[in-house]
Parts: structure tokens; sequence; C-alpha cells
């Protein structure tokens, strides 16, 4: 590089990554480790905290290097995993219990009480979010309760999301979290300018062991000078799918995203008025700049990319992932086989945490291609019943983009599509996750004046079409429609 670039850190849930980039843009160079995960019981899902900031370092020590030293870098951007919540030590910064993953669902026996209890709609007014175990505050409840480390730390208790985590790491003891991981514990709400202690109440979280909240781009502190050979400004800060949202360029109403990975997820811009969704979408923070907010309406399906994990997995279907297109294209339809992905629960519109999954209609002539052409389908699906949802709640979808992994398959992108009947766009460059972080530290280090500045020098995309016959997407939608139907009752 000629100039200083862009460092980004991307926390994600199955690996942890840094990439560096150009200060227009460019993504010049990646370093990746994979992340280990525990399911020490049903519905749990644990990671080791320690892990995550050793292999994020571990990152960002090679792309240091990579730009030629910490005097290379212009200024930091992180993007993480949103929701998992990690407990530590304000006095040593040593991690007091595993952290709980944002698919954890051992919380639910607690939201079912609060809802029970008639608070759902007061949170969901407040914050933009339904209960759920999804959510970050009942998480930090069960640590207190269940954890002794936890219970005994007393005033030197910290809890934050992972962003909070790598920042308290890397500067040596800030504590903060930027408003659009904030807005994803329930203990903000979407009008509020810090926590809110009606809410703290309810889920019993002390509010003195929350981070502060900040903006999204802006001089938050800088990297210890022995981590990473010099003291970098770290200037970019969002949860991936908000990050995401960013990198797409979305930022008008209409303009939607959809990052197919683990989940996945969907966002559009709504504006500066916060959202409040009456077909059970979630609204939150896209951004935050000179304290002034931005608002979008989110739809979260809770298995995406998963469901091709377990295919190859735990069913042993398929040997890689990129095998799922070839096989999708190999046979004429889903041979009546249909899939409803219920591994961890539905999401939204749904919100039905008890839901299991299904494979229907197999028969003697079912090979593993109808299998996993109906698991691929199901995205589509489910898709359709978000934007259904986006729409009655006056957020339509003028145009989609998708990115994150599973995006890259030809197939699903015709697919969403053809289902949606709705232009589909892939941007060459799919990690716009970590794209979205380097605007964000671009804006935040004085580079770019606004992100709209920002998002002006797009990657090229392609552009998918719709074209499926309106008769056979609505019998597609009928049989989806049927199964999750019978789904719900049975649960």
């Amino acid at each position: 590089m000629t100039e200083a670039g862009l460092l980004v850190l991307d926390a994600g849930t199955t690996s942890t990554r840094a990439m560096l980039y150009t200060p227009d843009g460019n993504r010049i160079a990646t370093a990746q480790r994979a992340l280990s995960q525990s399911f020490p019981r049903p519905g749990w899902v644990e990671q080791d905290a320690a892990e995550i900031w050793a292999l994020s370092l571990a990152c960002a020590r090679d792309m240091v290097a990579r730009a030629g030293g910490a005097d290379r870098i212009a200024a930091i951007g992180i993007t993480n995993q949103r929701e998992t919540v990690i407990a530590w030590d304000k006095r040593n910064g040593r991690p007091l219990a595993p952290a709980i993953v944002w698919q954890d669902r051992r919380t639910a026996d607690q939201c079912q009480a609060l809802r029970e209890a008639g608070h759902e709609e007061m949170v969901q007014r407040r914050t933009g979010l339904v209960i759920d175990p999804y959510f970050s505050a009942t998480k930090m409840r069960w640590l207190m309760d269940h954890e002794p480390a936890v219970a005994q730390a007393g005033d030197a208790l910290a809890f934050g999301t992972v962003e909070s985590w790598l920042v308290w790491n890397l500067t040596g003891g800030l504590h903060i979290s930027d408003a659009s991981n904030a807005s994803r514990t329930q203990l903000l709400a979407l009008d509020g300018a810090s926590w809110d202690r009606e809410l703290c109440d309810l889920f019993g979280v002390a509010i003195a062991a929350l981070p502060a909240i900040v903006d999204n781009a802006g001089h938050f502190g800088a990297t210890s000078l022995a981590l990473l050979g010099g003291s970098i400004p770290i200037c970019g800060l969002a949860g991936d799918q908000q990050s995401a949202t960013i990198g797409q360029g979305c930022l008008s109403p209409g303009q939607a995203k959809a990052t197919l990975g683990t989940g996945a997820f969907m966002l559009t811009p709504t504006g500066t008025v916060p959202p409040r969704s009456e077909n059970r979408l979630l609204g939150t923070i896209l951004c935050q700049l000179g304290g002034q907010r931005r608002y979008a309406l989110e739809g979260s399906i809770f298995v995406a990319g998963s469901l091709i994990k377990w295919l190859r997995d735990e069913l042993g279907l398929i040997r890689t992932a990129e095998e799922t297109d070839a096989l999708a294209r190999s046979v004429p339809d889903n041979g009546g086989v249909s899939m409803l992905p219920a591994l961890s629960g539905l999401g939204a519109p749904h919100w039905r945490p008890d839901a299991r999954g299904v494979i229907a209609g197999l028969t003697q002539g079912t090979t593993r291609a109808h299998i996993v052409r109906a698991a691929l389908e199901s995205l589509a699906h489910q898709l359709h019943d978000l934007a259904t949802a986006f729409a009655a709640d006056d957020a339509p979808w003028t145009d989609l983009r998708i990115d994150g992994g599973m995006s890259a398959n030809d197939w699903i992108a015709q697919d969403l599509a053809d289902m949606l009947n709705l232009p589909v766009e892939r941007p060459a460059d799919v990690e716009t996750t970590a794209r979205g972080a380097a605007m964000l530290a671009a804006v935040g280090a004085g580079l770019h004046v606004t992100l709209e500045d920002a998002a002006a020098i797009m990657p090229d995309r392609r552009l998918f079409q719709p074209g499926m016959d309106a008769q056979l997407r609505a019998g597609r939608l009928a049989t989806w429609g049927a199964l999750l139907q019978a789904a719900k009752t049975a649960s």
C-alpha cells in the first residue's frame, strides 16, 4: 500500500478474521482463524471468550505485518456477532464464564415467564425487540444466577458483547459498546441515549456492569503499544448485520440486504424515526453518527448456512457446501420433498423457539439431491415470509442485495429472485460486513465525510432477475404454508 490502510476485525460466530483495506475500500488481504463452539446441553451454545480475543489478536498481527507495521494503519474498524454475551472481571480482564452465543436458547423459560407476566408489549414498544432468548439481557441475568464467579464479582463485573470485549482488550480497559450493538441487548430504548433503568430493573441487570454507549464512528481510543507494535486508533464499531447493511450501501428505505451466513438476516433502513412493527419484525439502530440515529427494520432467520453444515456433518449428504449448487440443478424439482429448517426454532416473523425441524414428502424415489434442493428452497420460503411482513409494516423492498457465504451459490441467488419476484444483486466482493466496518472507520478517521461518500465507491455487482412462473411460485408457497402451519400446531 502506498498510503495508510484500514484494519478490520470481524469476529463472527464460527471464525474470527482480520482484513486489510485501502482507504478507497479495496480489500487486499485477509487472515482467518476458526473459532470453537461447545454445546454442553440441548439448546446451549457457548464459546471461549479468551479464544475469541487470542485468535482475533493473532489475525490482527498478521494484517499489521502485511501492511508493513502499525504506522501503515490509519484506523481500526470492528464488527462482530451480535447478542453474544461475555462477562469478565474489570480488575484483571479475565472472563468469568463461557460466552453465551446468540444462538443459545437456555433462557426460553425465563422469556416465557416475562411474556406471561405481560411485559412483551412494553419491551417491544421501547426496544423494538420481542422477548426471546436470542437477545442479550436474559443471557446476562442467567450468568448472574448460575455462574458463581459472575454472581460474586460485585462492582468488578463487566458485561459486554463481542465488540466491547475486543475494545477492552485492545485498549487495556476501555469499556464501551456502540449504539447498534447496544440496541440488541433489550436494555436500550430505541429513542434513549443511554441504558434504560426500567428495562435493566426488569431483566435484573446492573447498569454499573454495562459499557458506555458510543457512536458507530469516531475516535474511541487506541490500541496498547505492545499489542500491534504501535498505537492505532479505533474509529469504527458496528454489529455485523448493521455493518453489512452499510457495506452494501443500503442507506435509504426500500434498499434491503440479506446476509446469508450461519443464520439469515434481513435489514432495510427506515429513516430517523424509531420504527414500530405490527408484524413481529425487529426495530433496531442501523447506526449513530454525531449522536444522530438512523433506524432499520430487521427480520432474523436462525438457520441458514448452519443447515448446510448440518447436511454435511450430521447427515453426510454432501462433502462440501459448494456441492449444493450442482445437486440442486441435477433434479428438475424437489421431488415432492419439503423442509422446515427449524433446527433452532423459528425466528421472525413467527418467533417460535419451540418449533422443530421437519422433512416431509419422502418416498423410495427420494434422492439426496431432492433433500438438498428442498433445504435450499427453504431459505427462499423463509425470506418470502419476511418480505410479506416488511411490506405489511410499510417497508417494502424495492431491491435485494445479498452477501455472506451462502450468497456465492448461484442457484440460491436465482431462487431468491424467482420466489421474491424481485431483482437480486450480489457484489463481486461479498465480504460486505467487513466493508461496512471499514467504511465506518474511514468516516471516524476523517478519510470520508459521510457514509454516503464512502458508499459511492462500491464493487461491481451481478444481477439476478426473476423468471419463475407465477403458478409454480404459488404452489411452492402453498406447500410451505401447510408445512409451517402443521409444525406450529404440533409444537
